[in-house]
């Protein structure tokens, strides 16, 4: 059950993040799922310097929420930035 929440919870983190990074057009549920786990990882990274955990860790809180949306907004920069040249 629990694998289940963290592909829900992944595909919301990722599914705003396409759209605050405006590529929500160009990517479908499974993608949006992806960017979300990913940019979780990416976040976990930093997060013990932080004290916050992320979705991977288990952490459900605010602070582990928004520190995986951040890793998937980054993500998607970088993903951006590669592909068109530019970070939007």
């Amino acid at each position: 059950m629990n694998f289940i929440i963290w592909l829900v919870v992944g595909g919301l983190i990722g599914w705003i993040a396409s759209k605050i990074m405006k590529t929500d057009a160009q990517q479908g549920v499974f993608l949006n799922v992806v960017v979300g786990i990913v940019g979780a990882l990416l976040a976990g990274f930093f997060a013990p310097r932080l004290g916050v955990g992320t979705i991977n860790s288990g952490d459900f809180s605010l602070g582990g929420l928004l520190l995986s949306l951040l890793g998937a907004v980054i993500l998607l920069a970088i993903v951006n930035l590669i592909r068109r040249g530019k970070a939007r």
